[in-house]
């Protein structure tokens, strides 16, 4: 995030970059950037250590043993699985204080953490060359790597899951298994810190927040203030039971998951998919769960219960007959103004507003800036690229009533600087009806 972004109050900024206000009206080259993008830090058994690492829908369904240390179906997985059940990448940072990897006297374990010590080295003499060996890396009992008619350890090759000691002595074994493998201490808050500073490269619809500690929750509160409102990246936060957030990038779930064995916050994994997956112009409302943990309902059985959780603000999953949907696709903003009112609240609308910023800061920095002349021909490019976008959104009912002739792309207070102000109206899915029928 090398380029300026945010918000600005006057125009006194110093750093290159794309600067952009969202307020309510009062009341009395188009390509739209892709979502089903999530950053997520997560405890891991195995998986890359100390850097960001990307996983695709693709990716977990052919290489999960390769990647997570488990097959696709394994228990182990189930949080992950809820999240792709809509995301399309995300963003991995394995959180991890003191872990280390498992090893023996042959080999050490490509990664850190507990999944290393199902790992097993099996050394047997080849058949054809009987001076030679056959070296098999097994994990959890399955052949995950063989290397055949190896003369000595220098000859071994490392693989998916361990690195070779080259200095090794080979000898025939039946089965070795690698030990000492830890994924450390309790996860700390420097743990989180280290990868949010990590992920800060990175672009993302949501983040996810898998912790039930109230620090720690805060960081990531901050965190996702600080960077949508000082560095412009246009990400919402999910997290479970946060507190008063009261900001249109914090998503609040709050029903507990409550199966056996299961983290409270379950209900994050899929929630932080779930808006990161949907459409810039589609709503959660009403949304089928179909996760595989099992939220609690015992805090939203009622009405009253129910009105009382949206009107602070919380993202809320209840029963209807036999399935559980998200009763309102709302963030926690509920600290209305004549600049920010109630639409702010509404998720489908701040996507669509994060999409018109994403898009407008690419086209802008990869096209305008330090390329186009800041004269009368190259604000009316700009112009008609804006328009060309906002079309494009109206196309997909993202936005309606968009009128061309209020955008206004007009110079800065210096030689450098361009300005824009516009009027948009993001629409929203129904979610009400009143009817009265008369009976004649």
């Amino acid at each position: 995030m090398a380029l300026g972004g945010g918000t600005f109050l006057t125009q006194n900024k110093v750093l290159p970059g794309t600067y952009h206000n969202f307020i309510s009206a009062a009341r009395a080259f188009v390509n739209l950037s892709d979502r089903g993008y999530v950053g997520l830090p997560m405890a891991l058994d195995w998986g890359v250590d100390g850097e960001v690492f990307s996983v695709t829908q693709e990716d977990l369904q052919k290489n999960s043993r390769k990647i997570f240390g488990y097959d696709y179906t394994d228990p182990k997985l189930k949080g992950i699985r809820d999240v792709f059940k809509n995301a399309i990448t995300v963003y991995f940072f394995k959180l991890a204080v003191g872990a280390k990897a498992a090893s023996n006297t042959f080999a050490t374990a490509k990664y850190k953490g507990v999944r290393g010590n199902d790992i097993t080295i099996v050394i047997q003499a080849n058949v054809d060359e009987p001076t030679k060996f056959d070296v098999q890396t097994l994990l959890d009992n399955v052949l995950v790597d063989e290397q055949t008619a190896v003369a000595s350890a220098a000859e071994l090759v490392s693989n998916d899951y361990v690195s070779f000691k080259n200095d090794a002595t080979l000898t025939e074994t039946a089965g070795t298994l690698l030990t000492g493998g830890s994924n450390g201490s309790a996860i700390s808050g420097g743990a989180h810190q280290e990868a949010l500073d990590a992920l800060e490269a990175y672009g993302f619809n949501t983040l996810g927040c898998l912790s039930k500690e109230t620090v720690i929750k805060s960081l990531y509160v901050e965190y996702t203030k600080r960077l949508r409102d000082q560095v412009g990246a246009k990400f919402q936060l999910v997290g479970h039971k946060l507190g008063a957030a009261d900001h249109e990038g914090i998503i609040d779930v709050q029903n507990d998951a409550n199966g056996e064995g299961e983290e409270m916050f379950g209900a994050v994994y899929w929630a932080v998919g779930a808006q990161a997956g949907v459409a810039v112009n589609k709503s959660n409302t009403n949304k089928k769960y179909d996760g595989e943990h099992i939220l609690s309902m015992s805090e939203t059985m009622t009405q009253p219960q129910l009105t009382k959780l949206l009107q602070s603000g919380k993202y809320v999953f209840h029963r209807v007959g036999d399935e559980i949907r998200v009763l309102e696709d709302v963030n926690t903003f509920i600290s209305f103004t004549v600049d920010k009112n109630e639409d702010f609240s509404m998720n489908q609308v701040i996507r669509v507003l994060d999409q018109i910023a994403i898009d407008t800061a690419h086209l802008f920095n990869t096209r305008y800036l330090g390329e186009v002349p800041n004269d009368q021909a190259g604000r009316v490019s700009f112009w008609k690229d804006i328009v060309k976008n906002r079309n494009e959104l109206q196309k997909l009912r993202a936005l309606q009533n968009y009128d061309k002739e209020a955008l206004k792309v007009e110079k800065g207070s210096t030689k450098k600087s361009v300005i824009v102000n516009e009027v948009v109206e993001p629409t929203v899915g129904m979610s009400q009806l009143y009817i009265t029928t008369i009976v004649a």
